[in-house]
């Protein structure tokens, strides 16, 4: 057994992909979403886990930073990002890992390279600083964090520089936000856009140069009101099903020992998507 903790998740098409997945090589396996409707309620949620035969599960918003504390261990990834995205059951211990960054950078290099990249991520929560830290890694050559509170934005810059050597800085959220010349990547790392309600991410759209890739971490729908308005401006696209994607047959071999077939994971999630 398998699955997700986090809140909300009703929208998440992971379930159905990896149960398609699961049938398509033959397992009896599942994987269920589970809703966690508060900080109090996550750790009895992780304390069952083991109990009840999981063998490994997926972290999502908000949960990816609470998480750590209550987990017996952490692999490197997490000690460098400070998030951990899911977790492995091994002998009734938890421990953590976080492929965020792995399945957004996988998903961004089918379209271009991240060398020099100029990236601007608004957003800095459990994924978003996976993202940045993976990016970073991956040789961009700049980071600006767009965020609300800046306390969360600065120490997620000194993270990524303090993990990478690459340069990141904070730039207080505004409405709309301004994108800073020469910026090559755009990514929305924030719930904006999600179903049901489709909040339009608020950026002015004038400062952001048409040869700009437009990343979204929304999975549900899969072309999101932020990717539309970035198509209408000429910029290149990739959606957040395709990070699913990427790092959904990452989990599938670590939990499974089978390495998927892309195509397998790709109509899966578009027919869970009722694509």
């Amino acid at each position: 057994m398998t699955g997700m903790l986090g809140h909300p998740v009703a929208e998440n098409p992971i379930d159905l992909m990896f149960d398609a997945v699961y049938a398509h090589y033959g397992l009896n396996w599942q994987f269920w979403k589970n809703d966690v409707a508060t900080t109090e309620l996550l750790r009895p949620a992780i304390k069952g886990l083991a109990p009840l035969g999981y063998r490994g599960v997926g972290i999502t918003v908000p949960y990816k930073v609470d998480v750590i504390p209550l987990l017996d261990e952490i692999d490197d990834d997490v000690k460098a990002i400070g998030a951990a995205n899911y977790l492995t059951i091994e002998d009734g211990r938890l421990i953590g890992h976080n492929n965020d960054g792995k399945g957004v950078v996988k998903a961004i290099q089918k379209q271009r390279s991240l060398k020099g990249a100029q990236v601007v991520m608004l957003g800095a929560g459990g994924a978003g600083r996976a993202m940045a830290v993976e990016i970073a890694w991956a040789g961009a050559a700049q980071l600006t964090l767009v965020t609300r509170r800046e306390e969360q934005g600065r120490e997620v810059a000194e993270r990524i520089t303090a993990v990478s050597g690459v340069p990141a800085h904070w730039q207080a959220w505004s409405s709309p936000v301004q994108v800073p010349a020469g910026t090559t990547v755009l990514m929305n790392a924030t719930h904006l856009g999600c179903a049901p309600e489709l909040e339009p991410v608020p950026v002015d759209w004038s400062t952001v140069a048409p040869g700009c890739l437009a990343v979204d971490v929304i999975t549900n729908p899969r072309i999101t009101p932020f990717l539309q308005m970035a198509r209408e401006h000429g910029c290149g696209v990739v959606d957040g099903v395709e990070m699913l994607v990427q790092l959904a047959m990452q989990l599938f071999t670590l939990w499974t020992g089978i390495v998927p077939e892309e195509e397998v994971f790709q109509r899966a999630v578009a027919a869970a998507l009722g694509e």
